[in-house]
């Protein structure tokens, strides 16, 4: 399988590497193909990007009509003989940027049934990426339900069909959870190793992997922020704070969710109850954890799953921050919340 190379910032471009279990997952599904449509979703900056794009190499060397689109980004990859639908892609990229981003998904559902109409018995291989804020979160349900239908009711008979969706978004997945409609599974930061082998490749003085590994938990992109900033964790962390505009969030809180806040940064699971599930609600949908982590096991995670407890990472058996940099930003409020 060819390696696809992957610009980690505008001077470095690197290998992909890691995720090894992932890409045997991807093989597997290559040969079975989909069912439901396999909702992959994980922490924000986490690789699910870089994983789909290895994933194009692999239906691709396996003969499937391969396509890749990533509708916020205004992002393809097509590797299809079918000329006219290559055009459709370049032509909606010319587009205004809103127009652009629910075009192409919408087109992700009609290639296939273009596809499926034109010549029978194809193999087919859809990668979507990020869609669900491209179309809106109160269509994501249906969304979801089509591409299952292209599965279950296809214009035409298939030889295999592949659809993974990939999200960072965790409100969609609760409401997408709530249907039959798609498989979802959880997907973690880089495993220490993976983690270390990518350290290497970054040019210049570095912090010990040890101080790297606390602030990021293995987040390639909290990495690449870091080394952006040469190094400034505390530029990295305000920024954190602004963008997530978490200073109206912890201002908005009441006393008790301010004590319940700072027992979850000992303790993810701490929120794991009854009375407790209105803040967690508010810090998944704000990106900063995920919940109702599933066992783990093989078949329940894509790629190596996080340690059933982690605290130096803020790892919990049931609910962890999406990478102990968020949980630093946090810190930095409830100092402020405490004087």
């Amino acid at each position: 399988m060819r390696k696809i190379k992957l610009v980690f910032t505008r001077d470095i471009e690197i290998d992909f590497s890691d995720r090894e279990k992932a890409l045997k997952q991807i093989y597997e599904v290559s040969e079975k193909g989909t069912s439901y449509p396999l909702i992959i979703y994980g922490p924000e900056g986490c690789g699910k990007t870089s994983l789909l794009k290895q994933a194009v190499e692999i239906f691709r060397e396996q003969g499937f009509e391969t396509f890749y689109i990533n509708p916020l980004q205004r992002d393809f990859i097509a590797h299809t003989d079918v000329q006219d639908l290559i055009k459709r892609f370049v032509e909606i990229l010319s587009e205004a940027v809103g127009v652009a981003q629910l075009k192409l998904a919408s087109l992700a559902i009609f290639v296939v049934r273009e596809l499926l109409t034109r010549w029978r018995r194809r193999r087919i291989a859809v990668l979507i990426d990020d869609v669900f804020q491209a179309v809106g979160l109160d269509k994501a349900e249906t969304y979801v339900k089509e591409l299952l239908g292209l599965i279950e009711h296809p214009p035409a008979s298939y030889d295999n069909i592949v659809v993974i969706v990939a999200t960072s978004e965790g409100v969609t997945r609760e409401r997408i959870g709530r249907h039959r409609w798609a498989i979802l599974r959880p997907i973690w930061n880089m495993s220490r190793e993976g983690f270390e082998e990518l350290l290497e490749k970054i040019p210049g003085t570095k912090p010990s992997t040890d101080d790297l590994w606390m602030i990021t938990g293995g987040n390639p992109d909290a990495l690449r922020r870091l080394y952006q900033t040469n190094w400034d964790i505390n530029s990295v962390v305000k920024d954190v704070i602004t963008s997530r505009k978490l200073e109206a969030l912890a201002s908005s809180l009441n006393d008790e969710e301010k004590k319940w806040l700072i027992e979850a940064m000992k303790d993810p699971d701490t929120l794991f109850v009854r009375e407790r599930l209105g803040l967690l609600k508010r810090l998944v949908e704000a990106n900063l954890m995920i919940d109702t982590l599933p066992e783990r096991t093989y078949d329940e995670w894509i790629d190596q799953h996080p340690p059933e407890r982690d605290p130096e990472t803020g790892v919990g058996r049931y609910v962890a921050w999406q990478m102990p940099l968020y949980r630093e930003a946090i810190n930095i409020l409830v100092e402020k919340i405490r004087k």
